[in-house]
């Protein structure tokens, strides 16, 4: 996939959270089917958080190392070579442990997510033509994944985006109705 075509179906998967956000409430956005379990809320602050503070911080890091020439080329591991070629991450669920720094804080407002949202199409929108220049050689490690180059980065968020459209579906059966 290109990076044009993962910004366009990106933005179609966002599309969808936001109609989604916007046919619940504030509290049914809160509501968590387990004490260890996210709600929708924290599910969504997770992606802005993860794509804002990590994967597009990591386009830059990669952009900037191309423009000073440094190369730090470390491949992929097995997982991120199965995940990049299937295009997808696998539909099971990804279970990390609870922690202050991982576990997402509640949403204040809908608003919060939706200006979350927006600012992140906003981020891919800049960044994506400049993944034209960057050398595919520098990459910064993802924890699973391996050595990712700039564009690979932004290919990832729109899967990571995707991969939680099967949390969202399971989350939303877990409601109460006001």
């Amino acid at each position: 996939m290109t990076t044009k075509e993962a910004l366009h179906r990106f933005e179609e998967t966002v599309t969808h959270y936001m109609h989604e956000l916007d046919q619940l409430s504030l509290n049914q956005l809160k509501q968590k089917p387990s004490g260890n379990e996210w709600s929708i809320g924290q599910m969504v602050q997770h992606l802005i958080n993860s794509a804002l503070n990590m994967h597009l911080r990591n386009i830059d890091q990669c952009l900037v190392q191309s423009q000073e020439s440094q190369v730090s080329f470390a491949g992929k591991t097995e997982t991120g070579t199965a995940l990049f070629a299937r295009g997808s991450f696998p539909p099971v669920r990804i279970k990390v442990p609870p922690s202050a720094q991982y576990s997402p804080e509640q949403p204040e407002s809908k608003e919060e997510l939706i200006q979350g949202l927006y600012t992140v199409i906003q981020r891919m929108k800049e960044i994506g033509p400049t993944l034209e220049r960057a050398s595919k050689q520098i990459t910064v490690p993802h924890p699973s994944f391996g050595g990712l180059c700039a564009e690979e980065w932004y290919l990832l968020i729109e899967m990571h985006y995707r991969h939680h459209l099967l949390q969202l579906d399971r989350l939303k059966s877990w409601i109460v109705n006001e």
